[in-house]
């Protein structure tokens, strides 16, 4: 959706003037939500307004959905920015004189949709971020939590394919950020838009990008998954950036699950899931509907039971014994889940789907100490498992 090659922004000279981005290349997928996370002067929302040409680039390439960005005219950039890309500030950016629904139909307003039309639009999209019955009410009766979710239903009723967010929670109150981000996870799991999101926080970075980008003096120093960046450290500035992360507070489960070693279907015979499950060595299997939702567990006792009575189903073998969690949850809320059953974790979507498992030792290995290091930064001696 997003190619970017060597981009440049130089404000001054060449020569003499400051690199606030210097010459920085990435991708982005359909559907990713990608992070550039960065200190201050990093250049990371330099790097994000150069996206939509807010900031206008020195030098390099970039392309959306690939068009090229750099060579377009006023009105295609116009295009762009009004039905292709949408920006969430950090500050709200709400017209206090218009009601939450008139600021959530504004960016139609501007499209020229008819009123009806935004404005049915403008109640979903508040309705998809909680304040369906907030749409009379104007922003200095919101709280701040409400007043951002106020913008994102403004970038969700334009139908923008591409949402820039430029450290959009970074004001609000712990409690309510954390409530913000999960609001965003719900989202991006139902809507799959194309999230580019600016942030300074680390945790929040690792919480919800697919990938990050770390950003240092206008130059990317990494590019990875949130567990590429904790265990595989580019280098000692990132080493040092990470080090005090609490990772059980930062990791979720759909970053270690693991694909089910087996899984059966509730058509499937018994004597044949039985023997599979033997060469595993396993107590138990997950047993599926056809549209992947879990139906229950097989035991082997039970398997064995079915089979002596030549049973053609599993259903008659099926038991609860089980435990599920979505994909969002952190670590530190699975440890009271895990190792208590035949099969391991189950990481289930909202439509009951079985995603993956949590064995107990994937967790153990994920909340372990254990580093990476790199040999040109830290010696021998001092590395250890």
């Amino acid at each position: 959706m997003i190619e970017a090659s060597r981009l440049k922004k130089v404000y001054g000279s060449a020569s003499e003037g400051v690199h606030a981005v210097d010459g920085v290349s990435f991708d982005i997928a359909p559907g990713e939500l990608f992070v550039i996370m960065g200190l201050s002067g990093s250049g990371k929302s330099t790097l994000l307004r150069m996206l939509n040409r807010l900031v206008e680039p020195t030098g390099g390439e970039l392309r959306i959905d690939g068009r090229d960005v750099l060579k377009m005219g006023d009105a295609d950039l116009r295009d762009l920015r009004n039905r292709k890309i949408n920006m969430i500030f950090q500050h709200f950016a709400l017209f206090p004189h218009r009601t939450v629904r008139e600021n959530s139909a504004y960016g139609m307003r501007v499209r020229g949709v008819a009123e009806a039309e935004r404005l049915e639009r403008a109640d979903w999209a508040l309705k998809t971020v909680g304040l369906g019955d907030r749409g009379d009410a104007y922003p200095d009766q919101l709280s701040g939590g409400q007043r951002q979710r106020v913008g994102l239903a403004r970038a969700l009723a334009t139908d923008a394919e591409i949402l820039l967010m430029d450290e959009p929670f970074s004001a609000l109150d712990p409690l309510i950020r954390r409530d913000m981000q999960d609001l965003l996870l719900k989202l991006q799991r139902d809507l799959r838009r194309t999230i580019v999101f600016v942030t300074h926080d680390l945790n929040e970075a690792m919480r919800l990008g697919d990938r990050i980008m770390v950003m240092r003096n206008g130059r990317v120093v990494q590019l990875g998954t949130a567990t590429d960046i904790l265990h595989k450290p580019s280098c000692r500035y990132v080493r040092d950036f990470v080090s005090d992360v609490d990772r059980s507070r930062v990791l979720t489960a759909s970053t270690i699950m693991r694909e089910p070693l087996l899984t059966a279907r509730v058509s499937d015979d018994p004597r044949e899931v039985l023997r599979k499950l033997s060469n595993i060595e396993a107590g138990g299997v997950f047993v599926l509907e056809d549209d992947g939702r879990i139906a229950g567990v097989a035991h082997d006792e039970l398997l064995a039971r079915a089979a002596a009575e030549k049973c053609t189903s599993l259903r008659e073998c099926l038991t609860d014994d089980y435990e599920q969690t979505g994909p969002d949850t952190l670590l530190v809320d699975l440890c009271r889940q895990v190792g208590r059953h035949a099969v391991p974790l189950a990481v289930t979507d909202d439509d009951g789907k079985l995603r993956g498992v949590v064995p107990r030792a994937a967790l153990l290995t994920a909340l372990s100490d254990a580093r990476t290091t790199d040999s040109s930064d830290t010696p021998k001696e001092a590395a250890h498992v």
